[in-house]
């Protein structure tokens, strides 16, 4: 999986690793380089043994499906996702700036800095809303600084999906920072997701202004009781319009604290306010340029998708109710004839398409249950005349994907696909010996 190099290793045949960058007690972050692209990343090193020992698997796949679902210029990008038999690797948007926490560390902010901060963290936490996260652990040590010192919300370790909510609509897991948390967490009764991370960006305001933050005693029990009775004062030097704003959002009571709808409307908010919008790639714009090749697997590649080496159970797999996020199937078809498909398919289907670097992306049009439907089809050359193509859902609601996948596209592919599997393990031996004449045997559909 990894060689060594003048004192680096090699990731995957992917990634020069470097330096570290940090780490914590379940993770390594390292400073690494694309081998293909030069691209800067971060790789964040995860010991598997301690994740299952530590019951954190469903924090790890949380972690993944939600940075998979948030693409936003103010949110730290996850690249891909890799593993081998001890390790989990996540390969992430390198941000160079550091943490705001340090800058803070020298003293307050002036205003302008504060306002533009804090217009970025509700811009990317209005997006994580719109598409069902809850971070439930906002603080400055989570928000990084870019080289043009632009903002990126980080560590999704502790956020949760709006399918977490239970039966009553709330949330019901006590996490954060004890400074940052919201009363109506503490208090153990349920609360919403969006309100909690209201509360704590209201915390970050204070401390960008300040340089200091509005509840604090080494007693935590007396904190929280001036937390629920929004015992703070504002210090003399903050704005009147910033005063009013975060005394509406360091409300204790949920239901009359500030919305962000009304919040992005206050005077002191608005000024300078560059509205900020999460990444699109148009149809058309690539495809003018682009010349569709498959990528080719190779031995490993193929190996990894054999059952002992297959993680789609452990990170993008299955909904609560077994609603699979992904399906393959093989096909002794030209990756130019599946192509022309899959654009057939998202005309009928109203979707936008681009294509770049072996992959097909379809985009909805209509805003779902959890945002626009968009949807990765990566197709795989294993001989020249037989592929694998996986279909995943990179954004959106599972049960509108599966939906598409049953009444779009497994219809419109059904005279060309040689064989489906979705939500199964493919063997190693479906893959063995491939040839022209004799293609192999995938799993069929559970």
């Amino acid at each position: 999986m990894t060689t060594e190099k003048k004192g680096d290793w090699i990731l995957m045949r992917r990634y020069e690793m470097g330096r570290l960058l940090g780490q914590g007690t379940f993770a390594k972050v390292y400073f690494a380089r694309s081998l293909t692209t030069g691209q800067s990343v971060a790789i964040k090193v995860i010991e598997k043994e301690k994740v299952l020992r530590v019951g954190m698997i469903e924090q790890i796949k949380r972690e993944i499906s939600v940075m998979r679902l948030v693409r936003h210029p103010n949110v730290v990008q996850l690249y891909e996702v890799m593993a081998s038999k001890t390790k989990i690797y996540f390969a992430m948007e390198y941000v160079r700036g550091g943490e705001l926490f340090n800058k803070i560390a020298r003293g307050r902010l002036k205003e302008d800095a504060a306002r533009r901060y804090f217009q970025q963290i509700i811009s990317a936490v209005d997006f994580c809303h719109s598409r069902g996260v809850y971070h439930r652990d906002l603080k400055p040590e989570n928000l990084l600084l870019d080289e043009n010192g632009d903002l990126k919300i980080t560590d999704f370790g502790l956020s949760a999906l709006v399918d977490n909510r239970r039966q009553d609509g709330l949330l019901h897991t006590t996490c954060g920072t004890p400074a940052y948390v919201a009363p109506e967490v503490i208090n153990k009764r349920g609360y919403d997701g969006p309100k909690a991370d209201i509360w704590s960006c209201g915390i970050i305001l204070f401390v960008l202004l300040a340089g200091f933050l509005p509840f604090h005693d080494s007693n935590l029990m007396v904190m929280y009781r001036k937390m629920s009775k929004a015992d703070f004062r504002c210090p003399n030097w903050f704005p009147p319009d910033a005063r009013k704003l975060i005394v509406r959002l360091l409300d204790p009571n949920p239901n009359t604290r500030i919305t962000i709808p009304k919040l992005v409307e206050s005077p002191w908010f608005k000024k300078g306010l560059k509205p900020v919008e999460a990444n699109d790639d148009p149809a058309g714009v690539v495809d003018a340029a682009f010349s569709m090749k498959p990528t080719s697997l190779n031995a490993f590649d193929i190996i990894s998708l054999s059952k002992g080496f297959d993680l789609s159970g452990l990170f993008e797999g299955c909904g609560k109710r077994g609603i699979a996020a992904e399906a393959r199937f093989t096909t002794q078809k030209p990756a130019a004839a599946i192509v022309s498909r899959l654009e057939e398919i998202a005309q009928t289907g109203s979707f936008r398409v681009s294509k770049k670097d072996g992959k097909v992306k379809l985009e909805g049009r209509k805003e779902g249950r959890k945002g626009l439907l968009a949807i990765d089809a990566e197709i795989f050359e294993v001989t020249p005349s037989f592929h694998f193509v996986e279909v995943k859902k990179s954004a959106g609601d599972t049960l509108e994907f599966q939906q598409f996948c049953d009444k779009g596209l497994k219809p419109s592919l059904q005279d060309i696909v040689w064989a489906w599997q979705q939500g199964g393990d493919v063997e190693q031996q479906n893959f063995a010996g491939a040839s022209a004449s004799s293609p192999p045997i995938a799993a069929n559909s559970r």
